[in-house]
């Protein structure tokens, strides 16, 4: 996740202009801003949006240059946290009400998972004409 400042609406503003980013990663953080508040896309999701990369590829770009998008509705496809950035990412669910799983007690931590059935997003009404 980069360190960029934030926004007016409290995101992290994209580094420098359009041009300043590889153009794989402009595609990949115009995906994450779709996904509305409350779902998430697992790494694979946003790669098959694009019909290019995968998985590795999005989170790479997602490490680099995250912190300019809603880095937390990115997700991997078990459900599990965010590793580093687990107390973040939950409150974050916790305000836009994203489903949980709520951990049980032999769970390490204690913290729940994204219940992956009801908060992953196919990109509905965007699946058309998407880039």
């Amino acid at each position: 996740m980069s360190t960029a400042s934030p926004s007016n609406d409290g995101r992290p503003e994209r580094p420098g202009h359009a041009d300043a980013l590889p153009e794989y990663a402009e595609r990949v953080l115009e995906v994450v801003d779709l996904i509305p508040p409350g779902r998430v896309m697992t790494y694979g999701d946003v790669a098959e949006w694009l019909q290019e990369g995968g998985p590795r590829q999005v989170g790479r770009v997602m490490a680099l240059y995250g912190g300019a998008v809603a880095w937390w509705r990115v997700v991997r496809a078990d459900g599990v946290l965010l590793p580093g950035h687990e107390l973040r990412a939950l409150a974050h669910y916790r305000a836009e009400g994203t489903p949980l799983k709520e951990a049980g007690r032999a769970a390490e931590g204690h913290l729940p998972r994204l219940d992956m059935r009801r908060a992953r997003w196919d990109g509905g009404e965007h699946a058309q004409g998407h880039t």
